[in-house]
């Protein structure tokens, strides 16, 4: 009866989107009412991401059955939104996606296959092997690594039908073989692999949720770990809530990553701001558990701030980035990653596309020890591939910068803290 009733109240107050240009110089404002549901924030959140919108600000309301969040935007030069066109497009995303809700859609045009498995040096180049002599025609995949694990959603084709694979004695060998190459080195964790043609979920969404089933956030013995993201996990007892604040780098599709870590450990968030400034991001949640009640335990706290860290963490990538551009074939993808490993290089993070024939592939590598790689490499490996197919973007011979503390840092958390306890001024002034 209550999810008649939740229902009912959401069709009757359908998601209301207003988007404002005037009000703010430097970004375009997004704003966005409607009766509140379990998970309507990220799925808000998460249309942003893929519209590679870039959220500078955000503050959010999600208190006493209604969802008021308002977002500060720029395209991805940091520029405001201006076509029209484009701007009506996010309006009509923003009420249809949100409102009916983004848990997957059923395709039978490929077969997906989901994986996780301890990282190692060639595991990829070995995956797309198996997928190659198999005839499957890899069309699109995400990958990443974190913390010695590794996990990939794989979208595959048949290359004799070009649809999804259908045939049980295919699918059993498939899965045979990719479980073999999963367990060469898996010494301390079980491999997991799921091979499905019903449907599909939101790649990114995805990953993080396989990740934290992997417990990719659990720190390893006898590694010392060091995280450049401060996450604090307070108490607020006036008004029976968590309040979470982290603080690191900023990035594309931050608060997309923060969110799903959150609604992975099963937190609701019932108010929160979000600030950027230069390459800084600050932000501050008040959380409960899906049962209402606080975080409760230190034990409990401390595993909150594994998984933030690990949320945030698992695609910060700054291993050097390899763009491939070139016709798409069957076998593509084993021979450039055969050509890596043959090299010496490890794929720390990967994005797998193809349209109208044509493969863009994105790689972030490393050398098998997990440092920068030398530009000489680089150079043997283009040859092989081919100058004008493979680019590195940005600058091969600079090493990635930490970032450094500053006196405008110092300066913009102290305004952050400011307006935290602003918020909660306005909290404890709810009935």
């Amino acid at each position: 009866m209550d999810d008649v009733y939740a229902k009912f109240i959401s069709r009757m107050n359908p998601t209301r989107v207003v988007i404002d240009n005037e009000s703010c110089e430097h970004a375009t404002i997004i704003e966005v009412v409607s009766a509140n549901r379990h998970g309507l924030l990220l799925e808000v959140v998460q249309v942003l991401a893929d519209l590679n919108l870039i959220i500078t600000k955000a503050y959010i309301s999600s208190d006493g059955g209604w969802f008021m969040d308002v977002f500060n935007v720029t395209d991805c030069d940091g520029n405001k939104i201006r076509d029209e066109g484009f701007l009506n497009y996010i309006q009509k995303t923003l009420e249809t996606d949100a409102l009916r809700g983004l848990d997957g859609m059923p395709c039978k045009e490929h077969t997906s296959i989901e994986l996780t498995s301890t990282d190692r040096p060639g595991l990829l180049s070995e995956v797309f092997a198996v997928l190659t002599d198999l005839r499957c025609n890899v069309v699109n995949s995400e990958i990443w690594t974190h913390n010695s694990r590794a996990a990939a959603v794989i979208y595959v084709t048949d290359q004799e039908t070009g649809g999804a694979i259908e045939d049980p004695k295919q699918l059993s060998m498939m899965n045979e073989l990719l479980c073999n190459v999963l367990k060469v080195n898996s010494n301390f964790k079980t491999p997991r692999l799921t091979i499905s043609s019903s449907g599909i979920m939101h790649t990114q969404r995805r990953l993080h949720q396989m990740m934290f089933a992997d417990r990719d956030f659990e720190r390893l013995e006898g590694v010392k770990h060091s995280s450049r993201n401060h996450v604090c996990v307070l108490d607020c007892n006036d008004r029976d809530y968590t309040v979470v604040t982290v603080r690191s780098k900023d990035r594309p599709k931050l608060l997309f990553d923060t969110l799903c870590s959150l609604a992975d450990m099963q937190y609701v968030v019932f108010h929160g701001t979000v600030i950027t400034e230069r390459m800084e991001a600050y932000q501050e949640y008040y959380i409960r558990h899906m049962d209402g009640l606080p975080v409760s335990s230190e034990a409990e706290r401390q595993r909150v701030v594994e998984c933030l860290e690990a949320a945030i963490e698992r695609r910060a990538s700054e291993e050097l980035e390899l763009e491939l551009c070139t016709d798409d074939r069957l076998g593509l993808l084993s021979d450039i990653t055969r050509i890596f490993r043959e090299n010496g290089l490890c794929i720390k993070q990967a994005q797998i596309s193809t349209r109208g024939g044509k493969a863009k592939d994105t790689f972030f590598v490393s050398d098998v020890y997990g440092k920068h790689v030398d530009p000489k490499i680089i150079g043997l490996i283009k040859q092989q591939i081919g100058q004008n197919i493979l680019q590195v973007k940005g600058n091969l011979n600079t090493s990635p910068k930490l970032p450094q503390e500053t006196a405008r840092s110092f300066l913009f958390t102290n305004l952050f803290r400011s307006l935290s306890s602003q918020n909660f001024g306005l909290i404890r002034s709810y009935p």
